[in-house]
């Protein structure tokens, strides 16, 4: 009889630590994604003309920029000073 009431409170402690563990985490992604600012970017980006991004990314210091022309333009983080062209290649 001990065994079992002994039993039953460990599986009633694994469950509330699971709980409060899965509830923790939910608040810490829902946190995470309401941040603001964490990541600056400019208002525009200065792209060549008949262009148009197809991805973007950031980095220290830098911005790069995928078009739909299959180059890689890398910016500084104006976004209008362009350091480094990379083509694509197949």
């Amino acid at each position: 009889m001990r065994l079992a009431r002994y039993l039953k409170t460990l599986v009633t402690a694994l469950s509330v630590t699971m709980i409060a563990g899965v509830i923790v985490l939910l608040v810490v992604i829902v946190m995470r994604f309401n941040a603001e600012g964490t990541v600056p970017l400019p208002d525009a980006i200065r792209l060549p003309e008949g262009t148009s991004a197809i991805a973007i990314t950031r980095g220290p210091g830098w911005l790069a920029v995928v078009t739909d022309d299959e180059r890689i333009l890398i910016y500084g983080l104006d976004g209008t000073t362009l350091r480094q062209e990379i083509a694509i290649a197949h």
